[in-house]
């Protein structure tokens, strides 16, 4: 059996990348190239949302995207991206449980918020960039 320690870089790689890669499928797939961004705009007005927070989520979307999958400040982009998740998940709520529902379950949302909460805490994993080398400071190491 392999060593946790061996492997959890390459879970915790996995789990960024695949939500990295949600989001900007859920940013820029879905929002801009389905809805356009006049009509998330549109959809955000009409659940009671200041037009302009569609525009925001869409691009928030994007960028939580790219730099998940890049392993850019992974811990800070996974808890700002949080509450994007819980407004879906309560925007959702009153259409039940599974997201086959008319107008989407909650428990999309709602895993997606606790997966961002779990990467948060693991950190960024393998192959992530790492900001503060490209700048010249010395990798910070974890104490066991």
């Amino acid at each position: 059996m392999p060593d946790a320690r061996t492997t959890i870089p390459y879970a915790t790689l996995l789990l960024r990348v695949s939500l990295g890669l949600a989001f900007l499928a859920h940013g820029a797939v879905l929002k801009l190239g389905t809805f356009g961004l006049a009509g998330t705009m549109r959809f955000f007005g009409s659940i009671g949302y200041p037009p302009v927070f569609g525009a925001i989520v869409a691009f928030a979307e994007i960028a939580t995207g790219l730099a998940l999958i890049a392993g850019v400040w992974v811990r800070a982009v996974s808890l700002l991206a949080v509450p994007i998740l819980i407004g879906a998940t309560i925007q959702h709520l009153p259409n039940g449980w599974t997201f086959s529902n008319q107008g989407g379950g909650w428990e999309f949302p709602a895993l997606w918020t606790v997966l961002l909460l779990v990467q948060a805490g693991l950190g960024a994993g393998a192959f992530a960039l790492d900001p503060g080398r490209l700048l010249g400071r010395a990798p910070r190491v974890a104490a066991a």
